[in-house]
């Protein structure tokens, strides 16, 4: 790894586990966040890769929002959900979007894993949660923040 890879995984680290402490925090990923999180990543591609592998970036991105979007519209994610991910995507060129989807994924399925076994241990201790309780949400931003430092310090594609 390179200087400016270092450099660029700290800055990447900084977004990630500040969306993760939001997402825990609030169930929201604020825009500011995830547009600062998409310009970081195309310039950091452009600095490292030039300007193809950032156009590659941008195309991942792209294609990120958009099935994130269509996620979205069907319920099976929430609207800063699809855009942290795509502006994470930003940080990964096209042919690394598949060591990040699975990266994100895997964590996904830990966390949730986590989250259902506390979920019911706070169940059993308070008899059921209220309907409107934060902890019935799972705060996806987690495992998209850890699935990309993951990918990005790594990579196993």
């Amino acid at each position: 790894m390179t200087v400016l890879q270092g450099i660029g995984g700290l800055l990447l680290a900084a977004i990630a586990l500040t969306g993760a402490w939001l997402d825990l925090r609030t169930r929201r990923l604020p825009n500011w966040l995830c547009g600062l999180g998409f310009a970081a990543g195309l310039g950091f591609m452009v600095v490292t890769g030039g300007w193809t592998m950032a156009g590659a970036a941008l195309l991942h991105a792209l294609i990120a929002l958009i099935v994130g979007a269509g996620l979205f519209a069907m319920g099976g994610i929430g609207g800063g959900d699809a855009k942290f991910y795509a502006a994470l995507a930003a940080w990964f060129p096209l042919w690394d979007g598949l060591g990040l989807l699975v990266s994100v994924s895997l964590t996904g399925l830990v966390l949730l894993i986590v989250w259902v076994l506390i979920r019911q241990r706070l169940m059993r201790a308070h008899s059921g949660l209220p309907e409107d309780s934060d902890f019935r949400k799972l705060p996806y931003g987690m495992a998209i923040s850890v699935g990309a430092l993951v990918a990005f310090f790594m990579p196993f594609f």
